[in-house]
């Protein structure tokens, strides 16, 4: 088997490429039942900084959702954001999108290392977040990932940017 070798890139202007993925959840519930949730991430290219929300429906209508909600959350104007093929992804959210002036493309099937960026930070949540978290239902999910969010946009060292936060990135990029 051929070892696929990625190059490596960083766009250096904030919102030129967001990486947008949904990470599935699995919670024990009150009564012992399985709870799936899925979390909408965005992660921009150039600084890494992030917005994430949980959802109960893994749909478009939530990623429309999630995409109005990282326009009015990102502190710069988003110019592409980039998707795997799923079905959460597919003509109504394409469209939507497109319609609200940002360009929406595909990465090529089986190539999740293109959106390498997202899929990264999903393993730094699962490692420094979920996996330290107890599941006392939905609000208290949202508000510890809230909490989480900030601290990794503004208080989490990035190994990406010499040890500076996301936002340290961003304000550098932006003087």
């Amino acid at each position: 088997m051929r070892k696929l070798h990625t190059k490596r890139y960083q766009k250096q202007v904030p919102g030129h490429h967001i990486q947008v993925d949904v990470k599935f959840l699995t919670f024990k519930g009150k009564r012992g039942e399985k709870v799936r949730r899925f979390q909408f991430t965005a992660i921009d290219d150039a600084t890494r900084v992030r917005a994430l929300k949980i959802y109960e429906k893994h749909t478009q209508a939530s990623a429309i959702d999630f995409i109005d909600h990282i326009i009015e959350k990102f502190p710069f104007r988003i110019r592409e954001v980039r998707t795997d093929n799923g079905h959460e992804f597919q003509a109504k959210f394409h469209w939507h999108v497109e319609d609200v002036g940002i360009r929406h493309a595909y990465i090529k099937r089986g190539t999740p290392q293109l959106n390498g960026k997202v899929e990264r930070s999903h393993r730094s949540d699962q490692q420094e977040f979920y996996q330290l978290l107890s599941y006392k239902g939905d609000v208290d999910l949202e508000a510890k990932l809230d909490e989480w969010e900030r601290f990794y946009n503004f208080a989490r060292p990035h190994g990406a940017h010499n040890g500076q936060t996301p936002y340290e990135a961003l304000r550098d990029k932006l003087q």
